[in-house]
């Protein structure tokens, strides 16, 4: 078995893609009724800030900050994939399982970088509210409901015309 190395910074500010399995489903926008209260409830039992957030059709993108001596950001992710997977079962959300008898609802790994600095959480908050853009979901930022963006704006970061909007013919950002 690989031995993933993961950076653990106790009260730390980390940037996640968290992913499902079925790269085509749209389950994520289609059940935010029990994606939004599973967090909360995670979020309540082990507390932690969502400094940015968007949830996409297929996965997610969000900045956490921890609390001062709490590394444990794998503990809260399990939490959440399994009370968002249990509650699309309690649903009456067909899913499959794997060979292990497991729902197969999310890809196993997901994506975990460790913030360095201001300007480096800039750019990754930046990331996650231009992402609905960059895969075509909206030609405006703020057209994607699913996102921290418009907090942002309430808070006068951003204006509510970040980033303009994009001609589909000239291009886009990549990766």
């Amino acid at each position: 078995m690989v031995a993933y190395r993961r950076n653990r910074v106790a009260g730390g500010t980390y940037f996640f893609t968290v992913t499902l399995q079925d790269r085509t489903s749209t389950r994520l926008v289609e059940h935010m009724v029990e994606l939004r209260p599973t967090l909360r409830s995670v979020m309540r039992e082990r507390p932690f800030r969502i400094d940015a957030m968007v949830v996409m059709p297929d996965h997610m993108h969000a900045v956490w900050s921890l609390p001062p001596g709490d590394d444990d950001y794998a503990g809260r992710w399990r939490l959440i994939k399994s009370r968002f997977t249990r509650s699309l079962v309690r649903a009456g959300v067909k899913m499959l399982k794997n060979e292990k008898g497991e729902y197969d609802l999310w890809q196993r790994r997901y994506w975990e970088y460790t913030i360095r600095n201001e300007s480096d959480l800039v750019r990754h908050v930046d990331y996650i509210h231009f992402n609905p853009v960059k895969h075509g979901l909206v030609t405006r930022v703020c057209d994607r409901p699913h996102s921290t963006f418009h907090h942002y704006v309430k808070a006068g970061i951003y204006p509510l015309d970040w980033a303009g909007v994009v001609d589909e013919h000239k291009g886009g950002f990549g990766e």
